[in-house]
């Protein structure tokens, strides 16, 4: 084979005669790059969605009611003490009307289903999208509205006069 003079000019093919054959000249071939179809494009009408797991589907609303009663003595426990408290209190408070105690205490059941429904939304959330997992009852969201409610309940006690004095005179003892 002869070699080049200089690095721009094309080698000479050797003397084989089988290297003398005319090879056919191809313009869509390009040394190196695979022979790939043009990509069919998708219908404008679909829409493509990114691949996910699949959610499985929702169980029936009297499954899911079901559910939410497991662990509701907790908010019913916090929600009794709660009541108790705040009737202690509006008992005590003389000089309102009943109008305000009232509105206060159902202000105070209403952020209790805000907080429900928060550690509900958590749940499903953290739980059932991030980790996997099935969520078989409500009590830890009950159980923090129980725990709310309770707090509550406290704080309508620590507002009556007599039973601060009465734990005050306890704490003398």
């Amino acid at each position: 084979m002869a070699e080049p003079t200089q690095p721009w000019d094309e080698p000479t093919l050797p003397d084989h005669p089988a290297a003398r054959r005319a090879i056919p000249y191809n313009p869509a071939y390009r040394p190196g790059v695979a022979p790939v179809g043009p990509r069919p494009l998708a219908p404008l009408t679909e829409t493509i969605v990114p691949a996910s797991r699949p959610q499985p589907p929702r169980p029936p609303l009297s499954y899911q009611m079901r559910q939410l009663r497991r662990g509701s003595e907790w908010s019913v426990l916090g929600g009794l003490f709660a009541f108790v408290c705040w009737g202690i209190w509006a008992i005590s408070s003389r000089g309102l009307s009943l109008a305000v105690p009232v509105f206060t205490f159902i202000l105070v059941l209403l952020v209790a289903g805000g907080v429900f429904a928060l550690c509900r939304l958590l749940g499903r959330v953290v739980l059932e999208r991030s980790m996997g997992r099935v969520r078989r009852g409500a009590w830890v969201s009950h159980a923090v509205t129980g725990l709310f409610l309770a707090a509550a309940g406290v704080a309508y006690l620590r507002q009556t006069e007599w039973v601060v004095e009465t734990l005050t005179w306890l704490r003398g003892l």
